[in-house]
């Protein structure tokens, strides 16, 4: 092999030089939109726990909110799909109206109770002010991917405080089975510097204590292996029934403002019937999770608010209520597998977003950032499990299949 030291040093420095300025002013852009999305969203939440009135106005908040962007958010309604759509296919810039739309948007759905996340948001705000420096730097358009992904990493790292697991997930979303190590340098420290960047402003991140952790034996291997497997399956589930409910009130009701209403008018006759626990991200409820035994139907109370959220068109995101049912669902699984409720709901925590996004080695990193080094080879057994059983098709349609999961799944390249 040739090797011309001082000449690849030479090559290597302007690349460094560049890439540093250009993720660094993605984190910051990112860094802080996420602040400012995490304090508008902890006021949305406190709003709607004080006032409960405000569920009932949920119908009109969907209305309001699916015509805006029926008027002029029909560029970007894609969300992530677009992001992933214009990284593997380069066309267009995209319209920074992307980050003020889906702020708003996710802000309201909480504030009236929808059961949304915040990824999306935060991924989708990431991407576009980051595509804004294509034109202010000429970017090429392998460059173009590149300062795209840094902001997905940034968005993802900044909202939940996990920075390598935020530069991993936008290495490994694009593609099952393959990464992007050409972005690697740009994600990582997009990610690193947009999380400081968020604390700077004063965000503090939820804190989940997974508890003990068993030492490794065969038993423990093996419960793991198992819960993972029903990870899998439950994160199937979810992405199977969120595109088949999308498509179907789609068909029903064309309309998207009107889908909007039918579908807040479902969710506000549950909340009168169930109470508000499924709404919003339901951070209290994972918090509990952790400490001590929840009833089964949670993590399928969950599902179901969700489904119908995302479904008619509220916007947010799907992972935090992923975490939500992985958590409640490890938890009702822990006495069935002789394992610690904290341990179980980490793992679900983690390992039904795996599942879900088809990323387990993010999913893997985010446990290690989340609950410390302990859990590591847990979390990576019940992730991968979680990945291999949930199937080829994931919650982001615009992900495509570089190289299958196993022996008999589809042709690479097919979904």
């Amino acid at each position: 092999m040739k090797s011309s030291h001082p000449y690849s040093l030479l090559q290597i420095l302007p690349y460094l030089g560049k890439w540093t300025l250009i993720a660094g002013l993605v984190a910051l852009a990112s860094g802080t939109a996420s602040a400012l999305f995490l304090w508008a969203l902890d006021w949305a939440t406190a709003s709607r726990t004080t006032h409960y009135w405000l569920i009932w106005l949920l119908p009109l908040a969907g209305w309001v909110v699916s015509w805006v962007y029926l008027k002029v958010g029909t560029q970007v309604e894609a969300g992530n799909n677009l992001l992933i759509d214009e990284i593997h296919d380069p066309r267009k810039v995209v319209p920074l109206r992307m980050a003020p739309l889906v702020l708003l948007a996710t802000v309201i759905s909480h504030l009236f109770g929808a059961s949304v996340g915040r990824e999306g948001t935060a991924v989708q705000m990431g991407g576009s002010l980051a595509d804004q420096l294509t034109h202010l730097f000429r970017l090429r358009q392998e460059e173009r991917r590149i300062v795209l992904m840094a902001g997905i990493s940034a968005g993802f790292a900044s909202v939940f405080g996990t920075p390598l697991a935020g530069a991993i997930f936008a290495l490994e979303v694009l593609a099952i089975g393959r990464l992007r190590y050409d972005a690697i340098f740009p994600c990582m420290l997009s990610a690193i510097l947009a999380d400081q960047i968020g604390m700077a402003w004063g965000i503090h991140h939820s804190h989940y204590a997974a508890g003990a952790i068993v030492a490794l034996g065969p038993w423990s291997l093996l419960a793991v292996l198992l819960a993972g497997l029903v990870f899998g399956l439950t994160a199937w589930l979810f992405a199977s029934a969120v595109h088949a409910l999308t498509a179907l009130l789609k068909r029903l009701i064309p309309y998207a403002p009107l889908r909007a209403l039918a579908g807040g008018v479902v969710l506000v006759l549950a909340v009168a019937a169930l109470g508000q626990r499924y709404t919003g991200l339901g951070i209290p409820v994972m918090l509990e999770a952790f400490a001590h035994p929840l009833p089964w139907w949670d993590s399928a109370g969950k599902l179901v608010f969700t489904l119908v959220s995302l479904g008619s068109g509220y916007k947010g995101g799907e992972v935090t209520p992923l975490f939500f049912i992985g958590a409640t669902l490890g938890n009702a699984l822990a006495p069935l597998l002789n394992l610690p409720f904290g341990m179980l709901a980490a793992l679900g925590f983690v390992a039904v977003f795996a599942g879900a996004a088809n990323t387990p080695l993010a999913s893997t990193v985010m446990a290690i950032e989340l609950f410390g080094p302990q859990i590591g080879p847990y979390a990576a057994l019940a992730c991968v499990m979680a990945y291999l059983c949930s199937g080829h098709r994931g919650i982001y349609k615009a992900q495509t299949v570089a190289v299958h999961k196993h022996r008999i799944g589809p042709p690479d390249g097919q979904p």
